[in-house]
């Protein structure tokens, strides 16, 4: 078998984690238009044992590493978000960097490609989003980073339609060795599912919250117990500002109400069970800026 570990890079918002999900054929990390949705590195794993490889010849245990995008980072937050990405270049054996555009769009790419060029790590440009383009302006983005002479291949894909994502896949799988399954083969994330609980819930509220407060709220599930016929969760919704706390709540709850009505649905169907969910929001200001307040919620590594 076939193992090993693929880091995903790229600035906000060009499709890391809906590449992930496509590729798991299943939600583990959460999606939305919004920049910086990701704030924590994500692993998924996708295996392929040789029961299933009959027509690739051997197995294969992938673990992807899905991190918050790279961009200059304006608070404390944003400096552990942009270390989390820049880390998984010196942790893994392929690295795959998401363009949605050419360089011209902004610094970000750039930036990224630069510490890319000092990297000896196999590398693999990903034009994402090409149900989106005229064919016409992907080959100019192709053109343009194949002239660097950087990726040792370049495919373009559109991770929300699936097109091209499993021809990625055994490119990829060129670039690893054999070894050791690192996690049973019925795994798909490390992730506890408290955690992924956590993130459907941000993921709602970016989504009801439009470009109000969205930046400014973290998530802490303070209870989580499985009943025999329901699973209790209690969810604590912390905002920056005293104007966030009403916007989060909206007119009536009704905001929350349905930030919690979604979120539930999600779950439910995450867990395979009856869920109760509580929502409370409460205020702790400049937060992204607190080293306390970032390590409780999981932010750092301390």
């Amino acid at each position: 078998m076939k193992t090993g570990f693929i880091g995903i890079v790229g600035r906000p918002n060009v499709g890391k984690s809906t590449l992930l999900n496509s590729i798991l054929g299943e939600k583990i990390a959460i999606t939305t238009d919004k920049p910086q949705t990701t704030r924590n590195t994500i692993r998924g794993i996708y295996t392929r044992t040789e029961k299933k490889a009959e027509d690739f010849g051997q197995g294969v245990q992938m673990v992807f590493i899905d991190t918050p995008g790279i961009h200059k980072p304006h608070s404390k937050l944003g400096s552990f978000m942009t270390d989390s990405a820049i880390n998984t270049f010196k942790e893994v054996d392929v690295v795959l960097f998401l363009v949605d555009s050419d360089m011209g769009k902004g610094p970000g790419d750039k930036y990224i490609l630069d510490m890319l060029k000092a990297v000896r790590t196999p590398k693999i440009l990903v034009i994402n989003k090409i149900d989106t383009m005229e064919p016409e302006y992907f080959r100019r983005i192709y053109d343009e980073y194949s002239e660097i002479g950087v990726f040792d291949d370049i495919f373009g894909t559109s991770a929300l339609e699936n097109l091209n994502v499993d021809k990625l896949l055994v490119r990829i799988e060129d670039f690893l060795q054999e070894g050791p399954m690192f996690f049973p083969e019925d795994m798909v994330t490390d992730h506890p599912e408290r955690f992924i609980v956590s993130e459907i819930i941000r993921e709602k509220l970016l989504m009801y919250l439009n470009d109000e407060v969205p930046h400014g709220v973290a998530v802490e599930i303070e209870s989580y117990k499985e009943e025999p016929e329901v699973t209790r969760i209690g969810a604590v919704i912390y905002c920056e500002r005293k104007s966030h706390k009403g916007i989060i709540i909206g007119k009536q709850g009704k905001k929350l109400k349905g930030v919690g009505k979604a979120a539930r649905i999600e779950i439910e169907a995450l867990l395979g069970a009856k869920v109760f969910l509580e929502l409370w929001v409460k205020v702790k200001e400049n937060w992204r800026d607190s080293e306390l307040a970032l390590s409780n919620f999981g932010y750092t590594d301390e």
